[in-house]
């Protein structure tokens, strides 16, 4: 593994007991492993969150600029998109 760095942390011991469980069961091959997809997985949800507060700050842009339309043309245009 390039550029790592060896890390020294305290669990709670239900999440410690719960590591250690899929490291024993076969589903990982260390405890280091597991804490590597975990975060992995955090930091997609994190962008995923970034992602979607871009999206509501533009959609209150335009709302803020007058760029709506009403309900049932949006919902139209959505069928149109999504019939392909």
């Amino acid at each position: 593994m390039q550029n790592a760095e060896k890390l020294s942390i305290t669990l709670p011991s239900e999440m410690a007991k719960m590591i250690r469980h899929k490291v024993s069961a076969g589903d990982y091959g260390s405890n280091s492993e597991v804490v590597r997809v975990a975060l992995r997985s955090w930091m997609d949800h994190e962008k995923r969150l970034s992602a979607l507060d871009d999206a509501i700050a533009r959609g209150l842009a335009d709302a803020n600029a007058g760029r709506m339309q009403d309900v049932q043309t949006a919902r139209k245009a959505l069928r149109k998109r999504y019939r392909k």
